[in-house]
């Protein structure tokens, strides 16, 4: 086998490469979401969005169907991970090793609740650098994840015809 077609990862074969209608149709879905949330925080007036929401939109649609990209997953993880890392800041401290702390058990809560969504993980260093109040958690944590997955839902719905005939043809 090539060397180009494995990783580093003990020789195992990377995995296949999406249809170049997943790609385009992933990139715009992800692309229109963070739009639609960012025009939102301008429009209200109201944070709506938060830096890790671009790497939960790699999850939503790059891997709808992963686990880590359920709806559970989504909201409750970043919720968490952002209660987490609020509680941390506001009773521990802003210290580097309050931050750490803050993220290992914003993970290890993840892990016990079964909500484990990868980009929520950082939330709490977001919430070290930006030091915001408790709004944090309404605005953009629970209603911005609440919105990006409305939004990734519909327009899974609105291109389900053109991947279904995709998937058809293949």
């Amino acid at each position: 086998m090539p060397l180009k077609n494995k990783n580093r990862n003990g020789g195992k074969v990377l995995p296949p490469r999406p249809s170049l209608l997943h790609i385009a149709l992933a990139g715009l879905g992800s692309s229109l979401a963070i739009a639609s949330i960012a025009a939102l925080s301008q429009l209200s007036g109201h944070p709506w969005i938060l830096g890790s929401f671009g790497a939960s939109c790699v999850l939503l649609f790059g891997f709808p169907d992963a686990v880590f990209a359920q709806p559970r997953n989504l909201i409750v993880g970043h919720l968490l991970c952002s209660l987490i890392g609020l509680g941390f800041l506001k009773f521990v401290g802003p210290d580097w090793w309050s931050m750490a702390l803050a993220v290992g058990t914003a993970l290890a809560a993840m892990l016990v609740t079964r909500t484990v969504h990868p980009p929520a993980g950082s939330n709490p260093v977001i919430i070290f650098l930006t030091r915001p109040d408790w709004s944090f958690l309404l605005f953009p944590t629970l209603a911005g994840a609440i919105v990006l997955f409305f939004l990734a839902r519909l327009i899974f719905k609105l291109t389900r015809t053109v991947r279904q005939a995709a998937a058809i043809n293949s």
